[in-house]
């Protein structure tokens, strides 16, 4: 499984941005897709899950309420709308496969065996 994660940016405190993941490759029919950031001097964090086929979601209680992940079955791609962004958002946003997945396991890290590139999302406020 190959990820091509795109979308990051500049952008203002309280502005939105939208991160794409296009997922080629072989698949199964049941996996999910998640995002986690890494910034600098900090741990990996988890963001946000779907599960492919159930169409469950996921959050990370940080941010419920700004961020929404959603995806496009015909084209592979998952997505992670991010709104009312602060600047301790800014970070290398990651996407990631889990190809076994379980509702306890859509936000551990350790459970996503595919990562893509990474893209870089910068607040400022």
């Amino acid at each position: 499984v190959q990820l091509q994660a795109s979308g990051g940016g500049l952008v203002e405190a309280g502005g939105s941005l939208r991160l794409s993941c296009a997922a080629s490759g072989r698949t199964s029919s049941s996996y999910a897709m998640g995002w986690f950031r890494w910034a600098p001097g900090k741990e990996r964090e988890f963001a946000a899950a779907i599960w492919w086929n159930r169409n469950i979601t996921y959050y990370a209680n940080y941010v419920k309420g700004r961020f929404t992940i959603s995806k496009d079955n015909a084209k592979k791609t998952g997505y992670l709308q991010m709104s009312s962004l602060k600047p301790e958002d800014t970070a290398v946003y990651y996407c990631a496969v889990n190809p076994a997945p379980s509702e306890l396991s859509l936000g551990a890290g350790q459970r996503y065996r595919y990562w893509g590139q990474g893209t870089q999302v910068t607040v400022s406020s």
